[in-house]
């Protein structure tokens, strides 16, 4: 599932991709409006399924994480850092799994 928010610190409009059991697999950038985070969820739909669309890097202190990148090399949203790049495969493998869920809106009253 999908939660696309505002932030109160800069008003900027993000959104989060959740597991199953309420883990936030990726976060997106910000974006000035509304519709840029929509656009947002739609190239996670759409990019999320390959793999080969995954930059995948190692932090100096040995952790993984990754990036999931769009046709024009543009980040559309990174992850958690994992121990192992095997948990880092796997938070991969889960957001082609997720990416076709529903979109809850928190920015409404």
């Amino acid at each position: 599932m999908f939660e696309l928010f505002q932030s109160e610190k800069n008003q900027k409009y993000y959104f989060r991709l959740k597991a199953k059991n309420g883990q936030v697999i990726l976060t997106s950038q910000g974006y000035a409006g509304k519709s840029g985070a929509k656009n947002g969820i739609e190239s996670v739909r759409k990019n999320g399924g390959n793999a080969d669309n995954f930059e995948r890097k190692e932090a100096a202190n040995g952790k993984w994480h990754f990036n999931l990148l769009a046709a024009n090399k543009q980040i559309i949203g990174s992850s958690q850092m994992y121990k192992s790049k095997d948990g880092m495969e796997n938070g991969i493998a889960s957001v082609g799994k997720n990416a076709g869920g529903d979109v809850k809106d928190l920015t409404v009253a």
